[in-house]
């Protein structure tokens, strides 16, 4: 039972559809044409509807035939009986229907209709037929408007899709130049032929970043990227107007213009150039485009102008309209709020990547042995790490290597690995002890001095006089193993000495295993951090695998050769930073 209706109103209705009249009434309030014509084809009885369609009172339609009444050809002609269809189905006791046919009006004109006929019987005798028809003219347009509705529903979704789908993009990447190249093959074909965006990069410069159009174009029409100076508030371009903080623009380009009107554009355009590079700029961008109707809309809010974009159409049956120019001023909105924390990334991540480079101490070179080492940040549009190597020489005469990854991203992660960098240090200088104690007593001392959660190691020491041999003792904090290569061709990694990374805590009693292995002279060790063996996509084994062979083909070039090239020869697709540390041993 519905709400707010009872028993007594459901009783009501009942006892009114029951009433001897209902369907009679029914039938004079419906707003379609309803007409009743009896076995010989003789009209019995017509509703309002039909008196306001035909503009005829139903006193002047009641037993006519309806056929001689009504049907006209579209020139107003008699049709011949036999090829009315409405007498066909009447004769067939068939239920048709038709579009198209005439019906002569009371006032002599004639409206085209479409109609329904239905047979009717009393106790299965055929009684006649009930016609409805209606206006070919008005059903159209009212066609007409539900298919503006459905398309301009049709053009909302889109739009929102568009917007929906530009914002997902955009936050995929905290590149600048990777989120303009996205938007400009989201916006074009699908919104605009040609987008260029423009950003202002301070000291009272525009820089055109980026310039979009179709497929297939002359290259030679981006050679518009690039500085432009800054214009003034009095500017007259809508670019300059919208970079200097005023409202989205929506402009029609004017056709080409008369050779007397050209003079005078000439002199005017003249006059621009000499106030404003930046509106002579984008004017030439604009006609050689053969743009015919443009958008400029800011990067970000008012308060906050980070740029423009700029759409231009070159078709002139199909401008912008306002529209277009609110959904383009929101997707601007949303650019300019990527930009704006692009730009902020990127000057953390620069500031990070500085500190991490300022804070790997320059190696010693010890006696005979010959080390070096590389830093790698990772690839633009990713985080910078905690990556870090060291090298010193120890009181006793050692030397000690380390290689280390602080778990965590940017500032945090670089200076959490400052404080892992000179904790280590001193306490690998303190004492000459094992480095799996050493280790032991960071763990300890990382919880209460520093701002590490978790990191990973490998800390070793090279033992032996200064003419060898050579020994390796070493332990590892959940790090990857260094790799030992031998001029005969050898390689192994060291996976000895394995033990659970900083921050894990050992417990009471815990202690770090140590590990130590002859150093055969002219041998070479790799030590690095995972961004080097791990690349999405792949597994760590594969990575293993392939620094292995990498490294073996490289084991004769001199050390610095052997660095670079075991980067170079990484596979694209890495996103994380790297650090390597490389050791050798004089040949015999």
């Amino acid at each position: 039972m519905a709400d707010g209706v009872g028993p007594g109103a459901e009783g009501a209705g009942r006892r009114w559809a029951a009433e001897p009249d209902f369907w009679q009434r029914i039938a004079e309030q419906l707003d379609t044409a309803l007409t009743v014509i009896d076995t010989a084809g003789r009209i019995v009885a017509v509703n309002r509807a039909t008196e306001l369609l035909l503009d005829r009172p139903a006193a002047t339609m009641l037993d006519a035939d309806v056929h001689d009444l009504l049907h006209r050809g579209p020139d107003g002609g008699r049709i011949p009986r036999d090829q009315c269809l409405l007498l066909q189905a009447l004769a067939r006791g068939t239920a048709a229907r038709g579009e198209g046919d005439c019906y002569l009006r009371g006032d002599g004109g004639l409206t085209a209709v479409s109609w329904s006929a239905s047979p009717l019987t009393d106790d299965r005798v055929p009684r006649g037929l009930a016609l409805l028809f209606t206006d070919i003219a008005a059903d159209r347009g009212a066609r007409r408007e539900r298919a503006a509705y459905t398309s301009a529903l049709e053009d909302l979704t889109e739009r929102l899709t568009l917007v929906a789908e530009i914002t997902d993009v955009l936050g995929q990447t905290l590149e600048t130049d990777e989120a303009l190249a996205r938007l400009g093959r989201l916006l074009v074909p699908r919104l605009a032929d040609w987008a260029a965006v423009d950003l202002l990069v301070g000291s009272g410069q525009v820089h055109r970043v980026a310039v979009t159009g179709p497929a297939g174009r002359d290259a030679s029409r981006e050679d518009w990227r690039g500085p432009v100076p800054r214009t003034g508030s009095a500017a007259l371009s809508p670019l300059a107007r919208v970079l200097n903080g005023g409202e989205p623009v929506l402009q029609e380009q004017k056709p080409e213009p008369e050779q007397e009107e050209k003079a005078e554009q000439g002199r005017e355009e003249e006059s621009a150039r000499r106030e404003s590079p930046l509106t002579a700029v984008h004017g030439d961008f604009l006609r050689t485009v053969g743009a015919t109707s443009v958008l400029t809309v800011p990067l970000g809010a008012q308060r906050q102008v980070t740029g423009a974009l700029t759409l231009a159409r070159t078709n002139p049956a199909h401008p912008f309209d306002t529209a277009d120019l609110e959904v383009v001023g929101d997707i601007g909105r949303r650019v300019g709020l990527v930009i704006d924390n692009a730009r902020r990334f990127g000057r953390q991540r620069a500031v990070a990547e500085a500190m991490q480079r300022n804070l790997l101490a320059p190696l010693p070179q010890p006696g005979p042995l010959r080390l070096a080492a590389r830093y790698q940040p990772a690839p633009a549009g990713s985080q910078v790490g905690g990556d870090w190597y060291d090298a010193f020489e120890l009181k006793d005469g050692a030397v000690a290597l380390v290689i280390g990854d602080v778990v965590g991203h940017d500032l945090t992660a670089a200076a959490g690995m400052a404080q892992l960098h000179g904790i280590l240090r001193s306490l690998a200088w303190d004492r000459a002890e094992p480095p799996g104690a050493v280790v032991d007593r960071l763990d300890d001392a990382m919880q209460a001095v520093t701002t590490v959660s978790m990191a990973t190691l490998v800390l070793a020491r090279v033992e032996g006089p200064r003419t060898g041999p050579w020994t390796l003792r070493w332990t590892s904090a959940g790090h990857p193993p260094p790799l030992l290569l031998t001029p005969d061709g050898g390689a192994r990694y060291l996976e000895a000495g394995q033990g659970l990374l900083l921050g894990a805590r050992l417990g009471a009693g815990g202690r770090r295993p140590d590990a130590t292995v002859p150093l055969p002279p002219g041998s070479t060790l790799l030590l690095y951090t995972d961004g080097l063996v791990e690349v999405p996509g792949s597994d760590l084994d594969t990575g293993l695998g392939r620094l292995r062979r990498n490294a073996l083909a490289l084991v004769h070039e001199p050390l610095d050769t052997l660095c670079d090239e075991v980067l170079a020869r990484m596979p694209p697709g890495s996103t994380d930073d790297i650090a390597l540390l490389a050791l050798r041993l004089p040949a015999p």
